[in-house]
C-alpha cells in the first residue's frame, strides 16, 4: 500500500493543485450575456452545418431543440413533482425560484453578473458550461484566435477531460456548493444516475472531435472521458465522507453515499449476501465507480492493482465497523484516486487496453460482484461504451451480435426496483464470447 500511495502521490504532484484548476463556469468572474448573443445564423445559431468551418456553426440550434439542458431542464421546476417536493422540503420560493434547486435545473449565476440580455428562463445555456462570456465572445472570433487564448480570456476548458467531469458532477452528483442531499431524495427527488461519457454522447453532442478539433484542443478519447469521470466521482463521494458539513444530516451520516437499495426494499427481500468488507445490518458504501475503477487500474497500471483494491477494502471494512478508521481510510483512497486521475490524463488507450477493460467487467459481474444495481448500471454503461469504442476502431468482430447483447444486458438494469442480480449475470454472459479471451 505504501508504494501505491507513494507512485499516485508522485504522479498526483503533476496534476493542477485545486488552487490552480479553472473556476467553474458560475463560480467565474464576469458577466453572463446571454444565449441571444449565441443565436445567430452567423454565429451558432445556423440550421445546417457551415461548409469550410472548424466549427459546425449549428450549435445553438442542436441545444436548443434536442438538449434537454435547454429550456425543458429548467420546465420541468414548474411540475407537479416539483412542487411537491419544494413543499416536502419546507422552501420558502416555488422551485423555479429556489436557488436550492435552479443552481443545478437552471444557469443561475449572481444577480449582478448578469448582463441585460441573460434570461435566466434559457435554462442551462451557453455560458452554463463555456464560461461568461464577457472575456471572450470578441476574441474567439478574431483573426487567428486560438483555443489556448480563449481559455486565457475566460471560456471554460471543456475539452480537458478533467475540467469536462469536474464541471457535468458538479450538477449530476453534486460538490461543496450544490447536492441532491439524501433528505431532497426523500421529498421526491429521483435517484441520481450519471456517467460521463455516456451522457456527454446522448446529449447531443454539438461538436465533432475530427482532425481540426484535435489539432486545436488535442486528442479526444471517450475511454479516457469515461475513467476520468470514474474516478472524480469516486472523490466526490469521498469529499462527501470527509467534509463535516456535508456528511453529517443530524444524528445520522449523509446517507446519500451509500447503496439505495440495500434498504430501499420490502423486509420480506432478505438480499444481504456475504461481501468482502461487510456485514448484516450496515448500510453499505455505494462502491459503483469504485468498482468500475477496480478494472480500469488492473489494465492501465496493474502492478498497483493489488493496493488499490487493499485501500477500498479498507474503506468498506471502516464503514461497515469491522476494523479501522473509517475517515483515515477515506483519506488514503481520496489521496491516491489523485494519482490515477493524473495518471489517466495523459494516458492513450489501445486496443488491448479497451478489451482487457471490457472483458474484467464482464468476469467481475458474471462472479458475482454486481450484486448491487447501482454497480450494475454503471457497468453496462460502461461495458456498452467500451464496445462501442472497439466498434469504432473495426476492433469488434460482430457489431450486430454485440448491439444485441448489450439490448439484453440494459434491458435488465431498465427499472432499478426490479433488478435481479442473476438476470443480470446471465445477460453478461452472452457478452464474454463477443470480446474473446
Amino acid at each position: 500500500m505504501r508504494r501505491f500511495l507513494a507512485a499516485t502521490l508522485a504522479a498526483a504532484a503533476l496534476s493542477a493543485p485545486a488552487a490552480d484548476r479553472p473556476p467553474l463556469p458560475y463560480e467565474a468572474k464576469g458577466t453572463h450575456l446571454g444565449v441571444v448573443n449565441c443565436a445567430s445564423s452567423l454565429c451558432h445559431g445556423s440550421i445546417s452545418e457551415w461548409k469550410g468551418s472548424n466549427v459546425l456553426q449549428n450549435e445553438y440550434v442542436t441545444w436548443s431543440r434536442v438538449d434537454k439542458h435547454a429550456l425543458r431542464a429548467a420546465q420541468v421546476l414548474t411540475g407537479e413533482r416539483s412542487r411537491r417536493i419544494a413543499a416536502n422540503l419546507g422552501l420558502k420560493q416555488p422551485a423555479h425560484e429556489a436557488k436550492v434547486c435552479v443552481d443545478c435545473h437552471g444557469h443561475n449565476p449572481p444577480a449582478e453578473r448578469r448582463g441585460e440580455r441573460f434570461k435566466a428562463s434559457d435554462g442551462i445555456g451557453c455560458e452554463a458550461c463555456h464560461g461568461p462570456a464577457e472575456g471572450w465572445i470578441r476574441s474567439h472570433v478574431a483573426p487567428g484566435a486560438t483555443h489556448e487564448r480563449n481559455v486565457a480570456d475566460g471560456l471554460y476548458p471543456t475539452a480537458d477531460p478533467v475540467a469536462l467531469a469536474r464541471l457535468c458532477l458538479s450538477c449530476h452528483f453534486g460538490n461543496k456548493d450544490k447536492f441532491v442531499t439524501h433528505r431532497i431524495m426523500g421529498a421526491g427527488h429521483p435517484r441520481i444516475s450519471f456517467e460521463l461519457d455516456t451522457f456527454t454522447q446522448t446529449q447531443p453532442p454539438h461538436f465533432v472531435a475530427d482532425a481540426d478539433w484535435e489539432r486545436r484542443k488535442g486528442r479526444w478519447d471517450g475511454v479516457r472521458v469515461w475513467a476520468i469521470g470514474q474516478a472524480l466521482a469516486a472523490q466526490e463521494q469521498l469529499d462527501v465522507i470527509l467534509d463535516p458539513r456535508r456528511g453529517r444530516d443530524g444524528l445520522f451520516p449523509e446517507l446519500v453515499v451509500f447503496d439505495c437499495h440495500a434498504c430501499h426494499h420490502p423486509m420480506s427481500d432478505t438480499r444481504w449476501k456475504p461481501r468482502v468488507g461487510t456485514r448484516p445490518g450496515a448500510i453499505r458504501f455505494n462502491d459503483a465507480n469504485l468498482l468500475m475503477l477496480r478494472q480500469i487500474v488492473r489494465a492501465t497500471f496493474p502492478a498497483d492493482a493489488a493496493s488499490f483494491d487493499e485501500l477500498v477494502l479498507q474503506l468498506h471494512r471502516g464503514v461497515a465497523g469491522e476494523g479501522g478508521d473509517a475517515l483515515e481510510a477515506a483519506r488514503r483512497l481520496r489521496k491516491g484516486l489523485d494519482g490515477v486521475v493524473a495518471k489517466l490524463r495523459g494516458r492513450e488507450f489501445g486496443d488491448r487496453d479497451l478489451k482487457a477493460i471490457a472483458a474484467g467487467l464482464v468476469d467481475d459481474g458474471v462472479a458475482g460482484h454486481y450484486g448491487d444495481y447501482a454497480g450494475a448500471e454503471q457497468a453496462a454503461m460502461a461495458v456498452a461504451s467500451v464496445m462501442n469504442f472497439l466498434a469504432r476502431r473495426g476492433a469488434l468482430g460482430d457489431v450486430r451480435a454485440a448491439n444485441a447483447a448489450l439490448d439484453r444486458l440494459f434491458e435488465t438494469v431498465k427499472d432499478d426496483e426490479k433488478y435481479r442480480a442473476e438476470r443480470f449475470r446471465a445477460a453478461l454472459s452472452g457478452l464474454r464470447a463477443l470480446l474473446g479471451r
